[in-house]
């Protein structure tokens, strides 16, 4: 029991800090480099390193934490035939999306970056960053129904 607490709480920790982060770079920093707020790479360069590092740690803590619940809570059986069990599968789809967004994105932003180039990375990969924070916003908002256990008040 006290193992799927941490576990829970590790879980959550991660996915808010990453969801937040991608959030951030995408109505935040990417909408400033577009507007040229910024007169060097230096600092995007350093930014979206961060972001990938934290990305690629949360998306695999994520997938260690959310395994070992998984496991615990749920038979194969009813990961596919409950209402939790589907929200899930749900989140590993989401998972999966975000994670792809953002490395699509940084590698998109990374390269026009690497050209010296501040406005047009930014605005290249500002749609896919976008699209990664809603993707975080609806993986957060799939976390609050299981761990309310939304699932009882149908």
């Amino acid at each position: 029991m006290v193992d799927e607490f941490i576990a829970q709480a590790i879980h959550l920790t991660f996915a808010s800090i990453w969801a937040g982060s991608v959030f951030y770079v995408a109505f935040v920093v990417l909408p400033l480099a577009r507007d040229g707020e910024f007169n060097t790479t230096s600092p995007l360069e350093t930014i979206s390193g961060k972001l990938t590092t934290i990305s690629r740690t949360s998306a695999l803590v994520l997938l260690l934490t959310g395994g070992h619940l998984a496991g615990n809570r749920y038979t194969s059986e009813s990961l596919f035939s409950s209402t939790n069990g589907q929200l899930v599968l749900l989140m590993v789809v989401l998972w999966l999306a975000l994670t792809g967004l953002v490395e699509v994105g940084s590698k998109r932003f990374e390269s026009g970056l690497n050209g010296k180039k501040l406005r047009e990375p930014a605005g290249d990969a500002l749609g896919l960053y976008r699209a990664a924070a809603v993707v975080a916003i609806a993986l957060l908002l799939v976390a609050g129904a299981i761990t309310t256990n939304v699932a009882a008040l149908l």
